[in-house]
């Protein structure tokens, strides 16, 4: 069976970003919960300081009494949709109708420390068609509001993986806020559709035992508070 390289890198790197994200902000993997929780006979538990995934209950209150996720659905909204609002341990955030499509027509190069906004077209619809091998920028429905303790991680939904559509999204920092830029590859050799006001991507809340000594806010992120999509910044 041939299975697409980029598909493999795609899957290679989330799990290095969450090996990642386990090591530096010592995030509990699901295997080890039982021992944390219930120690071995004559064990003792870890005073190690660890980052604790949120369930609905948390994600619930504080999106009702901190605003962290305007708007927000209480629920899972699922028929006849690609799913998206409250699930057991994340929220599933909708992507908008506005989407940056790269293109090569302008025979630009595609440069982080200066972007030509000559490599994207726009697009507003219901269905945005990312061309085979491409990659196209969205934002989320979503405005959020991140806790001083808090970090997340974003995974793109089974959905479209299972069709070699790829979204990544770096972690929201503590204290940033703003609407997602979402990155959506389509690592297929096909045509791809997207469904804007639709399920995309599952963020998952980590909270934290201490504060950090300096937040997003603090240091005045360059990414902080963004309206709309937001295109690379040096």
């Amino acid at each position: 069976m041939n299975i697409d390289p980029w598909i493999v890198r795609a899957i290679i790197y989330q799990d290095i970003a969450i090996a990642y994200l386990q090591f530096c902000y010592k995030i509990i993997p699901v295997r080890a919960l039982p021992e944390l929780i219930n120690p071995p006979q004559g064990g003792k538990k870890t005073k190690e300081k660890r980052m604790g995934l949120k369930p609905d209950r948390w994600i619930r209150e504080m999106a009702h009494e901190q605003k962290m996720i305007e708007p927000f659905v209480d629920n899972q909204v699922r028929q006849g949709v690609i799913s998206y609002g409250v699930s057991s341990y994340g929220y599933d955030v909708r992507v908008a109708n506005e989407f940056k499509i790269f293109t090569n027509v302008f025979s630009a190069t595609v440069d982080p420390k200066n972007f030509d906004t000559k490599s994207m077209v726009d697009f507003v619809g219901d269905v945005c068609v990312v061309p085979p091998n491409s990659f196209a920028l969205a934002r989320t429905v979503e405005y959020f509001r991140i806790p001083r303790k808090v970090l997340t991680i974003c995974l793109g939904k089974s959905t479209y993986a299972r069709c070699g559509i790829i979204v990544n999204v770096t972690p929201f920092e503590p204290e940033w806020e703003g609407f997602v830029t979402l990155e959506i590859s389509n690592t297929t050799p096909l045509p791809a559709k997207i469904y804007a006001n639709e399920g995309l991507a599952q963020v998952l809340f980590f909270e934290a035992d201490e504060e950090c000594d300096i937040s997003y806010a603090d240091k005045k992120g360059k990414y902080q508070k963004q309206q709309s999509i937001v295109l690379p910044k040096l």
